[in-house]
């Protein structure tokens, strides 16, 4: 008399992140269940494995400029270091979607095209594109001191695209692949929490930063009495040895020429408070149409899909930053 074998125990809460890290990262973890569980898990948590990403990249950016190197270059290392910290799976998937979507073939045909091991045409021209945008927005926001915060930011949203990407009723475009093993695995709150998370993240970013890096004052809250007794958008130079370069920014101590009667005041405008919010929206939103279009076109996500929504999300944050901070 035959016996039934043991059922092989579900995945953990830790097996999720062991996947959520081991995927997105080069960081080596010791490998646990792998199931659709355990991908929605590793799924919701991509966002924090972005933001430590980003906060080695800034730590490169940071390096960088402490040795003298220009914006520019500076931002080409940290976008460098990114790609490595992820072994260039991201960009390798916006290539290969690039390719797919833009040979026009119908959708079995796309998926092959996008399944081969070389690079078309699209991709390269995507892949050159999009690097440059990223470099170029990041040095932009590097160059007004504030590269750090748009890094860390950028990062966590890309990997946030992933976690809607996910959602409960997105279907995958293939059987097999990492898109069948975490589509439609999140359900709406959980995205909703890790979303809320982010977003406050995000807006604590620039305080954080004025505080911590710069030594310089909190904002005063608007309905202080303090903040009326000021011209409103009134912008003050910063020392050229605080940033390194003339700037106006939103947090720190006026010059001690100024008179503001040793008020914490209010540099420029409230963007550079609301920026890293709003490049997370931007991000988000760039990442849904660029899911849409995927769905429509393949029939669902795969692994490559997945990647350039990662890549379209983080260069949207990184121009927003750029525009606003």
């Amino acid at each position: 008399m035959s016996e039934t074998p043991p059922s092989a125990p579900g995945s953990t809460v830790t097996d999720g992140l062991r996947l959520a890290i081991g995927t997105l990262s080069v960081f080596p973890v010791r490998p646990g269940t792998i199931d659709r569980r355990a991908g929605g898990v590793a799924m919701t948590a991509a966002p924090f494995v972005g933001a430590v990403l980003g906060v080695c990249c800034a730590a490169v950016l940071a390096g960088a400029l402490w040795l003298g190197l220009a914006p520019l270059l500076a931002s080409a290392l940290a976008v460098a270091a990114l790609a490595l910290l992820t072994r260039g799976l991201h960009l390798d998937g916006l290539a290969d979607l690039a390719d797919g979507l833009g040979s026009g073939r119908p959708a079995e045909q796309a998926l092959d095209i996008m399944k081969r091991s070389d690079i078309g045409p699209f991709g390269v021209v995507t892949l050159l594109l999009t690097l440059l945008v990223q470099v170029a927005a990041l040095s932009e926001v590097t160059a007004s001191g504030a590269g750090p915060v748009a890094l860390v930011t950028a990062c966590a949203a890309g990997r946030l695209a992933l976690t809607w990407a996910c959602r409960t009723g997105v279907p995958a475009a293939r059987p097999g692949g990492l898109g069948a093993l975490v589509a439609g695995t999140v359900r709406r709150g959980p995205a909703l929490a890790v979303t809320a998370l982010v977003l406050l993240g995000a807006a604590a970013l620039p305080p954080a930063y004025a505080a911590g890096v710069l030594d310089a004052p909190l904002l005063p809250f608007p309905g202080d009495s303090s903040f009326h007794e000021l011209s409103p958008g009134l912008v003050y130079p910063v020392p050229e040895e605080v940033w390194g370069r003339s700037a106006t920014v939103l947090y720190g101590q006026a010059p001690a020429d100024t008179d503001t009667g040793g008020l914490a005041v209010p540099f420029g405008s409230y963007t550079w408070l609301l920026g890293p919010p709003l490049a997370v929206v931007a991000a988000l939103s760039a990442a849904w149409a660029l899911r849409r279009r995927a769905v429509r076109r393949l029939g669902g996500v795969t692994g490559d899909v997945l990647g350039a929504l990662v890549e379209i999300a983080t260069t949207a944050a990184l121009v927003v930053c750029a525009a606003v901070l």
